[in-house]
This record gives C-alpha cells, structure tokens and sequence, in this order.
C-alpha cells in the first residue's frame, strides 16, 4: 500500500473518531431522545460552545475528506507516488489532526493556519502528479 493510501485509511479512521468526540457530548446535552428522532423539530436544548465547534470541525473534515481522497486517488491512480506526495498525505494528517483541538477550543489564529496547512498540502499532491 502506498503511503498516500495508508495515509487515506488513517485519515478515514479519525474521521469515525472524530464523530465519536463529537456524539457522545451531543447525545449527552441533546439527549437520545432528540439524537435519534427524524429531528424535524428543532433541538428543545442547545449544544455547549465546544460540542458545537466539535461538530463544526467534523463536517470540516468531510469536506476536507473529499479534496483529499481525490488527491490520493490522482495519485494512485497515475502511478504517480513519490517521498514529495507521501510527505503532503502525512502533513494533511498531521493538519487533521492538530485541527480538532485546534478548533475545539478557539486557537485563533492557528486554526486556520493549520487548516490551510492542510489544504495546500492535498492541492500539492494533485499538482505534483500533474507534472
């Protein structure tokens, strides 16, 4: 497996991790009641400042998901994985990971630095295989 893949599954991984950070406080404010109702209503409760950035981070990260996966698979698929592409995979990793905390409790400016770290990092590796 190529390290741009490795790096995907992982990426994967904290995906399901980082729904779990964010579920359990969010069934604890909003109750299972509300949580595994069709939610046509909205929720009679709130959720705290830092669920609700906990959930705000985990939908970045389903964005963030889809840019990467197809930088992975432009990767794969073109045969063209070298150290360059492999250290971009890691360093979005890294980015995703710092992200969470990052977002959880307000580092600002950083947040965005480490998103955008991210961000160019999964653009690098669509570009390199390009050339």
């Amino acid at each position: 497996m190529t390290p741009e893949l490795t790096t995907l599954a992982l990426a994967a991984l904290l995906q399901s991790a980082q729904f779990i950070l964010f579920a359990v406080p969010a069934n604890l404010e909003l109750g299972t009641g509300y949580t595994s109702s069709a939610r046509d209503c909205p929720p009679s409760r709130q959720l705290s400042e830092k669920t609700a950035r906990l959930q705000r981070a985990l939908n970045n990260h389903f964005e963030g998901l889809i840019l990467f996966t197809i930088a992975v698979l432009v990767v794969k698929l073109s045969n063209q994985s070298t150290p360059f592409t492999a250290i971009c995979a890691y360093a979005y990793l890294a980015a995703r990971l710092l992200y969470i905390p990052a977002y959880a409790f307000g580092w600002r400016p950083w947040r965005s630095a480490i998103w955008a770290i991210g961000f160019f990092a999964t653009n690098a590796m669509i570009v390199a295989s390009l050339i």
